[in-house]
This record gives C-alpha cells, structure tokens and sequence, in this order.
C-alpha cells in the first residue's frame, strides 16, 4: 500500500493520507477559539477597542479593519450542520436581531472614538439570505452609516441556494457585494436527502450562470466530504459537477460527526457514513480532481482558478488567513457582530453570547455582549506568527522570527524542531540553518505541520472537540 497513489498525477499516498489523518484545529486563528476563558469580559474588549482608537491599531494609524456579521437564522435545519443557528420560520424575530447589531456596532464605535476604515464586510451564518431584501438593506445601511466602507473592499455573503434568485443577486450586487459563496456540500440526491438539504444541479447551475452575467469578482462553491450515504463514486460525480461550473474558489471541508456537541448531527443514520478508507478516496479524488480541471491548490481545503487573485496571492507571497479562511486581504483587526460572533482586536481575542437571549440581556445593559476571550501573551503572538507562515506561506525564516520577537528560534522552538523531523522523513517539510520550508506534497498536509508549534495541542490530553485534518 505505501506506494500505491490514488491516482497517476498524484504525489500522495493512501497510506501517508491515512497518517495524517488525525483530529487538529484549523488555524482560523490561534490561539484557536476552544483556548478562549471566562475571565476576559467587556471591559477587557472596551480597553483593547480604546487602545486601538487611540495608537492606530494593527498595522498603524489609521489601519483598515475587517467586519464580519452573524446572522444565525435558518428556516430548515442541515443535519450536518455546526454552526450556531437558529431554525425558524417566524421572521419577526430579525427586526429586534437588527436593532441589537446597531446598538452593538454603536458601542463599538464609541469605544473606538471613530468610525474605522473598513476593507473587508462578510456575512455568514446560518442563512444571511434568510433576510428579506429590506432587511439586507436595512443592515447594509446601518453599518456604512457607522463605518467607513473604502473604496475597492472585499464585500462577501454566504448564500444557501434555496433562498435566492436571479433577482435577489441583483439586490445584493446592489449593495456592494462582489463576493459570493455557494453551500453546495454535495449534488448527490441520496446525500441531499441523508442531510436534508435538497438542491438540484440545475438550480445551483442558473444562479452560477447568473452570478456571472452580473458580474461578480469571485464566486466560492463549498463541498463537504464524509457526508452520509457518500460514495467515492458519488463524490467523483459531484466534483465534476462542481468543475463544470467553474466556480473562482473552492472549498472542500470534511465532515465532523459529533452529535454529542452538535444537536442536528443526531438524525443522521451512523450507519450511512462512510469509513475512513472511503473518506480518504474522496479526498484524493478531490484534490487529483480539480486540479486536474486547471484549479491551483492554495492549502488545507481551498482552491482556486490561477487567475482568481487568492491563487495570485499565494503566487506572490501575499496571502493571509483570518477566521473566514484563506484570504487575500493584508492582517487586521476584526470586529465580530451578532450572537457568538468573535472579534480581533490587537492581541485580543473575545467571542459574543452564544445565544440571542443572552446577547439581547447584555445589551440591554449597554454593554458589549463578551462571555469570553483570551489576551494573547508573548508566546502566543510568536507561535501565532509562526504558524500563519506556515500556514500562509508555507515556510519559516528563523531570522525573521528571531528579529521580530528576539528570541533564540532555535533554542526557543528546540522540541518543535525535534519533532518536525517525522514529517521530513515523510518528505513534507525541509530544514536548514535558514528556517523551514513546506515542500509541494506537505502542502497537502500543512495543517499537521502548523500543529507542531501549538503548544496548547501538545498539553492536551484529546484532540476530539476537533476536526480531522484529512
């Protein structure tokens, strides 16, 4: 088996697939989110919010920042889903949901002192298109009303399918998004069913089609693999499907069942998930898959056309992780808004109430809605920095690292180091005196490279609570 590859054109291995694959975090940030603790509360984030208005924040005065929306409402629930939601049909309940992000944004702001420059607003989910129109409008007004939204941002929507049309892409090309992203997770009928997310091809067809014909700067599909009742051969269909349609970027996650955490996860049927070995299949078949159709491999799950400018990025060094992925925009500070929404603030991390009622009690009491967070010490902003190289630029110079934080990168990173060895016998990495380099096949596999340097990962006694990294 071990020189057995999954298809001609590919460097890997199904037995270094199944090695690697073990559960890890996905680098969204680090500390990761699970690190986060009681003790950090409003004022803390009020006092990072105030330092920022004040010094000019990450990357100088005047510094733009990226604003990201929860909108946690769903009308039909997703079996696999693990995103904190809400499945409702009454729609009621948005217009008190939208006053609480106003008066949130409006705290904000003050504590800052002044509207921020803004280069990046998303809105994920849930279901952001859950909204009417109006409402999409409503929100879009409140923020710019607050902010200021620079000329030439990055402007993106999560969208499921079912609840937009033709018309309504038009609306949100309308009010300035010219990104949007697809939650396909598979084409499949029987998969769609097992889910309980029944979308045809021919629908998600149209409104690429439609996308296009509006002019979007990029458009993202999502896929999940691991899924109920998935087949590699099933799978393969769907990512010829998925290739036809020409999406800019592509996302391939794997699923995580854990109907302990994820309430949802319980109506599916254990007995319809695929093993491992299957699991692996469909991931080799992924990656062989779209680069196959002329997609460049931008790391962990993304993909992109050699033209999309993320696929630039990486090309010229300049590409950048936050918590919605891989991203071209240059490091900034983060404001989170809505329920369980997270924020970065300098070397801070917070996180809102999880649930609407107590994000609505909190900010009754004019107060920021934190329940938790984490200021980042010494060690972590160096391992932070150190990870989102490897992560992003698939390489580490122990000069560069040694000069920003003056420490002694080898004595300082000693056990790392030792350890780092497994994965150059695999071929994934190489090391010099200069630093670390991730080689074309560790990129496959960066996320296990990165986990090396977690020092919280190292102190833990299970890594269950999360996802695997194949």
């Amino acid at each position: 088996m071990e020189h057995t590859t999954l298809s001609r054109d590919t460097p890997w291995t199904e037995a270094l697939l199944a090695r690697m694959d073990t559960p890890g975090p996905r680098y969204t940030s680090y500390p990761t989110a699970d690190r986060f603790v009681e003790a950090f509360t409003a004022e803390h984030l009020g006092q990072a919010l105030a330092q920022r208005g004040s010094l000019g924040g990450l990357g100088g005065a005047g510094a733009p920042m990226s604003v990201y929306v929860h909108v946690p409402f769903c009308e039909s629930v997703c079996y696999y889903c693990a995103c904190n939601k809400i499945v409702t049909r009454d729609h009621s309940r948005v217009v008190r949901y939208l006053k609480a992000l106003e008066h949130e944004l409006d705290l904000v702001v003050l504590a800052l002192g002044e509207a921020p420059p803004v280069s990046q607003l998303h809105l994920g989910g849930g279901t952001p298109t859950y909204l009417s129109d109006d409402e999409l409008r409503t929100l879009v007004a409140m923020i710019a009303a607050r902010v200021r939204l620079l000329p030439h941002g990055e402007h993106s929507v999560e969208i499921d399918p079912r609840t937009v049309t033709q018309q309504r892409l038009e609306m949100l090309k309308s009010l300035g998004f010219n990104r949007i992203s697809y939650g396909v997770q598979d084409f499949d009928p029987a998969v769609q069913e097992a889910v309980h997310r029944v979308q045809p091809y021919a629908q998600v067809e149209a409104l690429m089609h439609d996308a296009r014909a509006l002019g979007f700067d990029s458009v993202n599909v999502d896929l999940i693999y691991g899924l109920p009742r998935q087949t590699p051969e099933s799978f393969a269909r769907t990512v010829a499907q998925v290739a036809r349609l020409r999406p800019d970027r592509i996302a391939v996650y794997g699923y995580a069942h854990l109907p302990a955490r994820f309430k949802p996860q319980r109506r599916i049927v254990c007995a319809d998930l695929p093993g491992a070995p299957d699991r692996l299949g469909m991931l080799g078949q992924a990656l062989a898959g779209f680069v196959g159709h002329g997609y460049q491999y931008i790391g962990m799950d993304h993909f992109a056309l050699p033209e999309d400018s993320l696929a630039q990025a990486k090309r010229q060094g300049r590409l950048h992780r936050n918590f919605q992925g891989y991203s071209t925009q240059p490091d900034c500070d983060l404001i989170g808004l809505g329920v369980s929404a997270i924020s970065r603030i300098g070397a801070t991390y917070s996180q809102n109430a999880k649930t609407l009622d107590e994000y609505h009690d909190l900010l009754k009491g004019n107060a920021l809605p934190v329940v938790r967070g984490l200021a980042l010490s010494r060690d972590d902003l160096v391992r932070r920095a150190v990870i989102l190289s490897i992560m992003c630029h698939g390489r580490l110079s122990f000069e560069s690292v040694a000069l920003a934080h003056l420490i002694d990168v080898r004595q300082y990173f000693a056990p790392e180091l030792e350890a780092l060895q497994t994965l150059v016998r695999e071929g994934l990495v190489t090391l010099d005196a200069d630093g670390l380099e991730v080689t074309p096949l560790g990129w496959y596999f960066v996320r296990s490279v990165a986990m090396v340097f977690d020092r919280h990962l190292r102190a833990d006694a299970s890594r269950e609570r999360f996802s695997k990294v194949i």
